[in-house]
Formats: structure tokens, sequence, C-alpha cells
């Protein structure tokens, strides 16, 4: 039976590009890994071999380049847009591009209280999310985000009321550490005129709840994180969490003679438990 061509998109993911923007003395550091996905009618290339509508993945790698050398790459969702559109441009088969950004964050070593105008370290595992969705007749659809943001606390957790069965080993507690990286996507409604204002807003909603919610779950809290960036950006419909658990485990020091009254923990990568869900905007 003949195979039908059910849907596709190609594209070129991992572009690194890093932009330093001299302001004189001072410089600025933007270390971006983008990817970019098109989207359209590209049967032939499949079904017969024909590539006169398939525009090289490695043009599109110089086409980030050459914009980034024209353009501000910040803020990331504005550049974002740019490259979508600009790909539309120069493939006409292609009905949709998708471009992801991510930001790796650099931070000014400070020298005997002064932030160094040209000397950096690196700013830990978190990035920076901006994602444009760009369609021939239609506004570019933005979203924004953050991954691998690393997040800790030591009071205000707990775990208790679960069902148990011959396999359950977990213990109840109503004290333990709560350790996530958080990755979290926002979609908006409609382009907000301050991306920074409105990113900054939703991450600093996110902090602040996962730092003072009082937690009966993981899946409590991250509800709690959803509600609250979606009431920090008018401009925000809906929010995508994914809260891996970064176990903490409670050292047994009875065969040493030690109590250990929730003081020393061994942390684990594997296995953890994973929870993710949408928030959206009621309406």
């Amino acid at each position: 039976m003949p195979g039908v061509l059910a849907n596709d998109n190609y594209g070129k993911s991992a572009i690194r590009v890093v932009k330093v923007v001299r302001e004189g003395a001072r410089h600025t550091v933007h270390d971006l890994t983008v990817d970019v996905r098109c989207e359209g009618e590209f049967r032939a290339a499949h079904v017969d071999g024909d590539n006169a509508a398939v525009l090289p993945t490695d043009t599109m790698k110089n086409l980030v380049y050459a914009l980034a050398r024209q353009h501000d790459v910040h803020p990331l969702e504005r550049f974002a847009a740019l490259v979508g559109d600009r790909l539309l441009t120069e493939s006409p088969r292609a009905m949709r591009v998708v471009v992801e950004i991510a930001r790796h964050e650099w931070t000014r070593i400070d020298v005997e209280g002064r932030l160094h105008d040209t000397a950096f370290e690196s700013g830990g595992t978190e990035m920076r999310i901006a994602c444009a969705g760009s369609a021939r007749g239609a506004p570019a659809a933005t979203e924004a985000g953050v991954r691998d943001l690393v997040v800790l606390r030591t009071a205000g957790s707990a775990f208790s009321g679960f069902p148990r069965d011959a396999y359950t080993t977990l213990k109840e507690t109503r004290d333990r550490i709560f350790c996530t990286s958080v990755s979290a996507r926002w979609r908006y409604g409609e382009a907000p005129t301050d991306p920074d204002a409105a990113f900054g807003a939703v991450r600093q909603a996110l902090l602040a709840t996962f730092a003072t919610h009082r937690s009966e779950s993981v899946q409590h809290t991250l509800y709690a994180m959803g509600e609250a960036a979606l009431g920090a950006s008018d401009e925000a419909d809906e929010i995508r969490l994914s809260l891996p658990n970064r176990h903490h485990l409670l050292v047994d020091l009875a065969a040493f003679g030690l109590d250990n009254p929730n003081e020393i923990f061994v942390p684990t990568r594997e296995p953890y438990g994973l929870i993710e869900a949408t928030v959206r905007r009621k309406g």
C-alpha cells in the first residue's frame, strides 16, 4: 500500500550566535541559540526528490547571522519575528515559519565593588526563551519563557495524604526540601509593547510564588505559579509549566550513632518525578 505524506517540516537547529554590542568602553554580550522550522508545500521534495522549493538550511543559518549583524537581537521576541518574516520572503513555498531563541545568560564580573565593562561570568543554567510563529497574512504569534531555572526551598513544602498500596514505601512529610528546574512558556494574546517588562513581571511572579506558596505538592505549587504568572501580565493568555522534582533524600545516620533532624540530604537526579500542566486564562 503506498504511503501518504501527512505533514512535514524542516529547518536549522542549534544555530549558535554571539553578538558583542560595543558602546564605548562598555560591552554587552548576547549569546543565543536559534532554532528555525519551516512548514509548507514541500511534498515534491519528499515524494519526487524535487528540491526546487527547498531553501537550504545553510541559507537559513547565514540569514540569522546577517540579520543579527544588521538589527538588534534584543528583545528576543522581536528578533524572532524578524527572522520568521524574512524567511517567509526567502522561501515562497513556506506557509509558516517558527523561530525559537534561547539566550544564555552572562553577568558582569564584580571587581572590588564595580561591575566590569568587558568581563563576564556564566549566569548558570537558566535561559530566556522567545518563540515567534510567522504565517502568511497573519501577525506573528509570540511566546516567551524560561528554561532550566533552578530553585530550591528548605521549608513550607509537604507531601501527604496520598494513596498507599503494597508497593508504596514513601513516607508522608510535612517538611521537605523542594527543588526543581523550572521550564515555563507563556503565550501572548497580543505582542507586549515592552517585552522585557512583560518577561520580567512573569519571571518574578513565578519566583515569588515558588518561594512563598504553602505547598501541599509540586502540583499544588505549579498551579499557584501559573495563576500568579497570568496575573502578572495582561498580555499572557496561558502558560505551560514543567517542574521536575529534584529529590533530596534524608540520609540515615543511625549506623554512626547520629540523628538527622532534617539537616543532611543526598541530592539525586534520576529517577525523578515530572509534573507538568497548562494554566489558561478564564474567559
